[in-house]
């Protein structure tokens, strides 16, 4: 087999970093790809010959240009990818820059015959430092606007905002060694940022990958070498070199302006930020005026406001007024900062002594306070168990956390409050019974003889809780000794099958009870009447008679923002008017514009992303295509064909972590490829025998306590306080009736 990727890990084994790096990478080396070690130093030598893979030594002293150099010309592979010796590479980051790669055009049509098309992989990164993991880079937002295409530099200016990193860059070998001498500066402390923004602007076209590929590590500042003041003047020349590069080439106005701003931007951030004897500052200043108006480009103007007035002093050379103007703003804003923290101070005292007020209080048994999803709304699981509630125990008062957006939708009636108002820290404090589906905020106190109830929102596929510890793309820095303070709180954890009680018992360690009694939410998929079923159908506008498939996707944390994986237009096409895709886009990207808006107009496509409640979308399809979403496992309650649409399963899987393979045990029918769910759907596969015995075993395991009594469990046993024997036992899963489908519903 070729070799596609290099992975080319450079430099000294600064602080001992180095054997978590090849360790993070050796652990995950896929078939195609390849690793060269280019050490510094006999230590790096020694540790790296350890790990295998080809070892290119070089003398202590040698820059890490020397390293990354040594490694390109020993490497084989057709993408190399630079990795530092002290930062490290996510679990799935290597399957997912490879799966990228894969999808990469080789040649496009309109250049030269065997001209390579993208020369660039950009993808997003983690920050850590000692201390812990910082979060995302901040790039991914970027990296969505370009999505899967990729596109000539001068059609994405703004991917030269990303981090100046090559550990965020995936590039061709073919273009590194074309152009390695143009990407290459003598003086070193700039001469990663110089490369990593220089390929952009050299390449051909830019693909991007919405994934964490490098965690960089940010080392104690303490323990560096002082930087020289040669080094400081270097990052102004870099630009410099940057803007004559773009000149030669002849680098459209956008891309232009961009490097513009960030020269002048990122100059005034270390005139302003780095520590610098006088001089040195003000020679540095001097140095950045002249680059400032020297690449000033035709026709800018300034930014307003403040920056605006930094820039007018920057281009002036004004480093007195510069420092006057600094000192008087930072004045102003500490002012400022200390009224708002007065402010703070205030409404935090008298908040925590209103509560604290309210929680030398009794607590009332007839009190309960709901939540779901982070203060969304009546829903899910928390929803079905209120309204069995009001059926069962009417004289328990109900009232709902909502967040201040969301509060015009909830339904006429709804008692509720608004996270962080005197009332709301009233019945926290006063309330016996605390429902939710996530977590209540850390400050709200447990009290002796209140009752916490966790309902949780799915069945874990994916890895959760403290089982992410060793998932830093999914976790981003998650505090998890606050996490386990929040589950400590609760006293009953509701499952709807044994594998969930098993995996909420390792991933949320504590005393809680687990009810084994099934979801609440999952109650509708046996109370529904073909009635129902045909006015939900009517109310998304479904023709009778027309085969509705709900597609809905999970959220994945490497992504930004939520694009189809499917080409939906090719599919519908194939599909043709007898069948309607419900498209259901995963709530984290609520806040996301929608890319269904042009699909829609076809009348093939309706957009039920914000259609609540779920269930009854499920009730009204005939089938479901998903990926790795939890909707599958509540899905299968109705016996109704589910397809798993699984392109990314290996870079989802190592890099979310999942707690069983879903490619041994599906739902259904399991597609790779777009082409095999049309073939799926475009005939009788989607509900023939294979697909009903995969589904037989699917629910067996996991819909074994959904048979539509649940909720009436949960609330007498919390609310009513009722022994488990007196509760009405489970009907096993092949006695069920589940709510007739749409063609049943409809005859």
């Amino acid at each position: 087999m070729s070799t596609q990727l290099s992975v080319i890990v450079y430099g000294r084994d600064t602080q001992g970093l180095l054997g978590g790096c090849l360790d993070g990478i050796t652990g995950q080396l896929p078939p195609g790809a390849e690793l060269v070690t280019a050490t510094v130093g006999e230590a790096a030598r020694g540790v790296a010959e350890r790990y295998g893979g080809a070892v290119v030594p070089l003398p202590q002293g040698a820059s890490d240009s020397a390293a990354r150099a040594a490694g390109a010309e020993r490497a084989n592979g057709d993408w190399l990818w630079f990795v530092h010796a002290k930062d490290r590479v996510p679990t799935g980051a290597l399957r997912a820059v490879l799966d990228r790669l894969a999808e990469v055009p080789e040649h496009a049509p309109e250049l030269a015959a065997g001209r390579n098309c993208v020369d660039v992989l950009v993808a997003d990164h983690i920050r850590s430092t000692w201390r812990g993991t910082l979060g995302a880079g901040g790039d991914a937002w970027r990296l969505a606007r370009v999505g899967r295409r990729d596109l000539p530099p001068a059609h994405a200016p703004d991917l030269l905002r990303v981090a100046p990193l090559l550990g965020n860059r995936v590039v061709r070998a073919a273009f590194w060694h074309e152009h390695h001498a143009g990407l290459t500066r003598a003086e070193e402390a700039s001469a990663e940022m110089f490369a990593a923004r220089a390929c952009l602007v050299l390449a051909e076209r830019i693909a991007c990958l919405e994934h964490v590929i490098v965690d960089v590590r940010e080392l104690r500042p303490e323990s560096l070498p002082p930087v020289t003041a040669d080094e400081r003047y270097g990052f102004v020349e870099a630009y410099e070199e940057l803007q004559r590069l773009m000149a030669r080439l002849g680098t459209p106005a956008r891309p232009r302006a961009v490097l513009y701003d960030l020269m002048a931007t990122e100059s005034m951030r270390v005139v302003a930020r780095a520590p610098m004897p006088s001089a040195v500052a003000r020679e540095f200043f001097h140095r950045a005026s002249a680059a400032a108006v020297r690449w000033r480009p035709e026709g800018y103007r300034r930014p307003a406001g403040l920056e605006g007035i930094r820039r007018r002093l920057l281009e002036e050379d004004a480093y007195t007024k510069y420092r006057a103007f600094q000192s008087a703003n930072h004045k102003r804003r500490d002012v400022k900062a200390a009224v708002r923290a007065r402010k703070t101070r205030l409404g935090a005292k008298v908040r925590d002594l209103h509560y604290q007020r309210a929680l030398r209080e009794p607590v009332d048994p007839g009190l309960a306070v709901f939540s779901a999803y982070w203060d969304r709304g009546v829903a899910c699981n928390p929803g079905a168990v209120a309204a069995k509630l009001t059926e069962l125990a009417p004289h328990v008062r109900q009232v709902w956390v909502v967040s201040k957006r969301t509060e015009p939708l909830l339904p006429p009636g709804t008692e509720h409050v608004v996270p962080g108002t005197r009332r709301y820290w009233e019945v926290m404090a006063r309330a016996k019974y605390l429902v939710n589906n996530v977590n209540f905020p850390n400050a709200v106190v447990k009290r002796p003889g209140a009752i916490h109830l966790q309902t949780h929102h799915g069945t874990p596929l994916k890895k959760m809780g403290l089982d992410q510890l060793d998932y830093p793309t999914a976790s981003k820095g998650l505090d998890f000794d606050a996490l386990l303070a929040r589950v400590d709180k609760w006293d009953f954890s509701i499952s709807s099958n044994s594998h969930s009680t098993r995996m909420w018992e390792h991933a949320y360690p504590s005393r809680y009870t687990s009810l084994d009694h099934g979801y609440p939410r999952n109650d509708a998929y046996y109370g529904a009447r073909a009635a129902d079923i045909r006015s939900i159908r009517d109310r998304l506008g479904i023709a009778p008679g027309r085969r509705a498939v709900l597609y809905a996707p999970t959220h994945r944390d490497y992504e930004a923002r939520w694009t189809p994986r499917l080409d939906l237009a090719a599919l519908t096409e194939r599909l043709g008017d007898g069948t309607v895709l419900l498209v259901r886009g995963h709530y984290f990207y609520g806040g996301a514009a929608s890319p269904l808006a042009t699909l829609r107009r076809s009348g093939r496509v309706i957009d039920v992303s914000a259609y609540d409640p779920v269930e009854e979308v499920a009730l009204a399809s005939d089938a479901l295509i998903t990926d790795y979403s939890s909707i599958m496992f509540d899905y299968a309650n109705l016996d109704r064909p589910v397809i798993a649409y699984a392109d990314d399963w290996e870079t989802y899987a190592s890099t979310r972590g999942v707690y069983f393979d879903l490619m041994a045990e599906p739902p259904g029918h399991v597609a790779r490829t777009q082409a095999e769910l049309t073939e799926i759907l475009a005939t009788e596969a989607w509900r023939d025998e294979v697909s009903a015995k995969a589904r037989a075993h699917f629910r067996r395991r996991f819909c074994e306590y959904d048979d539509g009594r649940a909720a009436e469990r949960v609330v007498r046993r919390v609310f009513l306080g009722e022994p488990e024997e007196a509760l009405p036992p489970v009907v096993p899963v092949e006695e069920r009736t589940p709510a007739p489908t749409p063609e049943e519903a409809s005859s």
